[in-house]
């Protein structure tokens, strides 16, 4: 037997941690040797290899035959060739066997590098198809290392493979060491000049909708689904959730037997609040379960402008904005609308009365240019241009002596122009007042209550003003279980309010 078959056991040995099977082992040897022979010979040569059951390696070189040598790795002089046998001629092929030990460490040396590039090529290729199916799923590892705000994580499932959290993809709230397990979502894949590189997260709204399909059977069976989720890592995520099975209640299935399911992915935030409401394909009605765990007294909405006008009761503002301005932030991301929040008094404050109890005539202000109002002069149209005034609007809040400072208007004009604009203006008369200063209806009730005894006054102040809230809801009733919101304990019963 050979001594090249110790050569065989070397690559053997060296390759033994990359899950190789003998056939993948011998391809790369003949690989590695074909380097070797390009270095023994300066060039690339052609060569046939074969490695024996017994791990003997057969080489032999192929060279052409030739009177004058161009490529000494791939041909031989005609009168060398002759040195063998005599009966060789131009154009003939000649086999020339050589051992592994007739190479020299140059040759060697290229070998193992090829064979070792080789087997790093291999292993980004398993990586890229193992990974690049599996975006927006959860990965679990070990912390490496924590160098430069980064973590360094050794993946379960391939410890070869490059991945990191940086440092934007972390969770504020979180502190992680060396050799402490991990979980994390795959965010993207990334090529490098060095290979493929895992970007894991801890702070994308992707990691809790992992989290929430690893722990909610009905999410992985896809019976609820979630529909939208906004996260800010540290402080609130919200998600709306809908069910494909009418006898399914989707924010239960993700609350759990006394919040058991939501709690553990609590846990795995380090205590960041969770919102989950049922999702709703109306806006307005959206808009009122994504401000949970306030309660909306009444919504408006501008389709053209995708713009929501929510009102809530003074008690309950501080709830709807949250801290910060995040509870109202997320819910405008949530909906995907623009998200205005009043207090009702603020509203009311506004003149905004008929919008919010549905009484009274409304009036808009339609602006149109000057051009076309009716009345005017050529001479007094040309006058109010040039002065930079070419619209209705423009003109509306002048008076007599705004115009007499405009060149070319006399006061006879002057006083005609505010005779005009009496004629196409309509002043609306005020309400009569029929509260006391300061004191606040019923949010969203058609008319206003008559005025109660002080009996009844006193009862009213002690009353819970959302029992208020719920009656005025335009005849639509608040239902009990219109959200649910986690924080560091999760609540055993789902009242729609605040657990944290």
């Amino acid at each position: 037997m050979s001594d090249q078959i110790p050569v065989v056991e070397a690559f053997r040995v060296m390759t033994a941690n990359k899950s190789l099977s003998d056939a993948d082992l011998h391809d790369l040897i003949r690989d590695g040797i074909h380097a070797a022979l390009a270095r023994h010979f300066g060039g690339p040569v052609e060569a046939e290899i074969a490695i024996q059951d017994d791990g003997d390696i057969k080489i032999v070189v192929l060279k052409e035959v030739v009177e004058v040598v161009e490529d000494r790795a791939r041909q031989i002089p005609l009168v060398e060739a002759r040195f063998d046998d005599p009966d060789f001629e131009v154009g003939d092929l000649i086999e020339i066997p050589m051992a592994f030990s007739e190479f020299g460490r140059n040759a060697v040396m290229a070998a193992k590098q090829r064979i070792i590039q080789r087997v790093r090529e291999g292993e980004r290729d398993k990586i890229r198809q193992e990974f690049s199916g599996i975006v927006g799923e959860l990965v679990s590892g070990e912390v490496q290392q924590i160098e430069r705000g980064k973590i360094v994580v050794m993946l379960n499932r391939a410890r070869e493979a490059e991945a990191i959290i940086p440092w934007r993809e972390q969770n504020p709230r979180e502190r992680f060491r060396q050799g402490e397990s991990i979980r994390a979502v795959l965010k993207k894949l990334e090529e490098t000049p060095r290979g493929p590189r895992l970007i894991l997260s801890r702070a994308d709204p992707l990691f809790v909708k992992a989290l929430f399909g690893l722990e909610v059977p009905e999410i992985y069976q896809s019976i609820v689904e979630i529909k939208e989720i906004v996260r800010e890592a540290g402080g609130r995520t919200k998600i709306a959730v809908s069910s494909r099975d009418e006898t399914v209640d989707p924010v239960g299935a993700c609350v759990g037997l006394k919040g058991s399911r939501v709690q553990a992915v609590v846990s795995e935030l380090g205590g960041e609040r969770i919102d989950i409401v049922p999702w709703h394909p109306d806006p307005e009605m959206f808009a009122r379960r994504a401000l949970a765990p306030a309660r909306v007294a009444k919504v408006i909405s501008d389709t053209e402008r995708h713009v929501i006008t929510a009102i809530v009761d003074e008690d309950q503002l501080s709830l709807a904005i949250g801290r910060n301005g995040q509870n109202v932030r997320l819910a405008s991301q949530l909906i995907g609308w623009q998200l205005d929040l009043y207090s009702s008094r603020d509203w009311l404050a506004r003149g905004a009365e008929s919008a919010l109890f549905g009484g009274g005539d409304e009036y808009e202000i339609a602006d149109f240019p000057l051009s076309e109002l009716e009345g005017l002069t050529p001479a007094t149209l040309a006058a109010l241009q040039a002065a930079g005034i070419d619209t209705f609007v423009n003109v509306l809040d002048m008076e007599k002596d705004d115009f007499l400072e405009v060149p070319g208007i006399d006061e006879e004009e002057a006083e005609r122009l505010v005779g005009l604009i009496d004629e196409l203006t309509v002043v609306e008369e005020p309400p009569a007042p029929t509260a006391e200063p300061g004191s606040i209806f019923a949010i969203g009730a058609d008319e206003p209550q008559a005025e109660a005894p002080p009996a009844e006054e006193e009862q009213a102040e002690d009353s819970d003003p959302s029992e208020a809230v719920a009656e005025a809801d335009d005849g639509q009733e608040v239902t009990e279980r219109e959200s649910v919101e986690v924080g560091a304990v999760a609540p055993e019963e789902d009242s729609g309010g605040s657990a944290g």
